[in-house]
């Protein structure tokens, strides 16, 4: 699978588009995808970044504007006209057919998507402001809107997938690992996180830094900029002088994050962050886009949002020591805010891109004790038929039978050299196999369910073509399982989900 991402970041756009495209190749690429950034003004610091992480990156030059700067309110943001930017990304995608192309830029639109599906199979947006067309197949929107069911009606084509909510944020991987170790925040404050984005151009940072001094209690307080911050040496020296700590360009943030019982910040992708581990914060909006986002996330309980922005250090100071005296509030913005994001965004996106490079083989002797570690893993016992563990003996003995039975397959679903997932089938008739199927428990793969299941049955039917019909049984309480069958066209019919089997397929042994 090869995807292209087009996108850019500068000191006028900041690096918000970027880090989230990245952060969806990243998890493109340990599902074997092959990646391709295609960027103009990327700051070097992120172009070294693209080189660490092993991804390919093609700078666009800029161009002489031949065409007139259109209409749209970031127009301005590409430095070219959408024509003459089709033209020099198609030319740097031109080597080789790509399966996707992912846009993350408010200055394009249908017209340029439009173009450049010469060198796609497939077009993805990311947007979160809904104000122009797009000609795309799948458009994700990660931000939590009251309307958000309605925004894109008429702005996209009937064909077009929409990801809408949080429960599709690109957070990276370190927030989903320390998501199970953290838990909703108990009300007490004791240390402080103070983060506004790498850019923060009107230099919150410092204003949020004065407002808790000025409290004058006892506070742990850890402050993050960017390295391109314009106050960077000033804000460093007022931590000092206060006795916080100040990091720059830090990788440690989801574990600040973590450690954090409230948080004072910005909008953007960082709201998901910290909803996802829990932290209750103040927000403010530092940009124009963040002016709803914030305002409908607070509504729903997510974050506190001052409406007065007047005086912005009394601002800060009050409403920090109102949430400081009024401990439950906390407790509630966390409890909410953990339920709506759990960090499996990205998890979810590659799985709706249909990552198909799935690699079906038989199981051998040699996949024997896996295949009895992962049958006896609590998450898959709990939605067995028999939820006992399973012994040695008996499993072997089970093994043994299963290998040599010509009419039962049991296969094991590949990804880049590693094994994500277990099915088997079993020929009841002449026609009909039943399956049963599970992922690699805490390998991951969480969304590759329905993938691995596709591909499991297009080799079936290589092997078997004269079958017409699959069935599932799944436990009453299983939902998991229920809605991958449902979400994988079978039908609900008794005790069982049942798929009249036709599917055409070119897939190859």
């Amino acid at each position: 699978m090869k995807i292209a991402f087009r996108t850019d970041a500068s000191s006028q756009i900041g690096t918000g588009h970027f880090m989230r495209c990245l952060t969806l190749a990243d998890e493109l690429k340990k599902q074997g995808a092959k990646v391709r950034f295609v960027s103009r003004n990327l700051p070097n610091h992120l172009s070294n970044l693209l080189d660490e992480k092993g991804m390919e990156y093609l700078p666009l030059v800029a161009d002489v504007i031949q065409d007139s700067i259109d209409e749209l309110a970031h127009a301005s943001w590409l430095s070219t006209s959408q024509a003459q930017d089709a033209q020099a990304t198609i030319q740097a995608l031109s080597d080789q057919s790509w399966d996707w192309l992912v846009v993350d830029h408010y200055a394009l639109d249908e017209r340029w998507e439009n173009r450049v599906r010469l060198c796609a199979k497939q077009i993805m947006v990311i947007d979160d402001l809904a104000d122009r067309q797009h000609d795309c197949d799948v458009l994700l929107d990660q931000n939590f809107y009251t309307d958000m069911q309605t925004r894109y009606i008429g702005k996209v084509p009937e064909h077009c997938q929409l990801l809408l909510g949080p429960r599709y944020a690109l957070l990276r991987e370190e927030f989903r690992k320390l998501r199970d170790e953290v838990k909703p925040r108990t009300g007490e404050v004791k240390k402080i996180l103070v983060f506004f984005g790498g850019v923060d151009a009107d230099n919150y940072t410092s204003l949020a830094i004065q407002a808790l001094a000025q409290l004058n209690i006892a506070l742990h307080v850890d402050v993050v900029i960017g390295a391109q911050h314009p106050n960077r040496e000033q804000i460093q020296k007022t931590c000092v002088a206060h006795g916080y700590i100040c990091h720059v360009q830090t990788s440690r943030m989801a574990e600040l994050m973590a450690e954090a019982d409230f948080a004072i910040g910005a909008g953007g992708t960082a709201i998901w962050e910290r909803c996802c581990l829990g932290v209750p914060a103040i927000s403010f909006c530092v940009a124009e886009n963040q002016h709803k986002q914030i305002a409908d996330a607070a509504e729903a309980g997510l974050l506190y949002a001052p409406i007065s922005e007047k005086k912005k250090i009394e601002v800060v100071r009050h409403h920090v020591i109102s949430l400081l005296e009024t401990p439950a509030l906390i407790k509630l913005i966390s409890n909410a805010a953990m339920k709506l994001v759990d960090g499996k965004g990205s998890l979810r996106i590659v799985s709706t891109m249909s990552i198909t490079n799935i690699k079906i083989v038989l199981a051998s002797k040699d996949d024997s004790k896996n295949i009895f570690k992962w049958r006896n893993h609590p998450k898959i016992r709990a939605v067995s038929s028999n939820s006992n563990p399973i012994s040695w003996e008996q499993h072997q003995k089970w093994f043994d039978a299963v290998l040599a039975d010509n009419k039962r397959y049991l296969v094991i679903g590949i990804v880049a050299n590693q094994p994500i997932g277990v099915v088997r089938f079993d020929i009841e008739e002449i026609d009909v196999a039943e399956v049963s199927i599970y992922l690699v428990p805490d390998g991951g793969y969480i969304g590759q369910g329905r993938n691995l299941l596709i591909m499991a049955e297009q080799w079936l039917k290589v092997k078997r073509p004269n079958i017409k019909c699959i069935r599932a049984r799944v436990l009453g309480d299983n939902l998991v399982s229920k809605n991958l069958f449902l979400g994988s066209n079978y039908q609900a019919d008794m005790n069982f989900f049942k798929k009249n089997f036709e599917i055409e397929s070119d897939y190859k042994n």
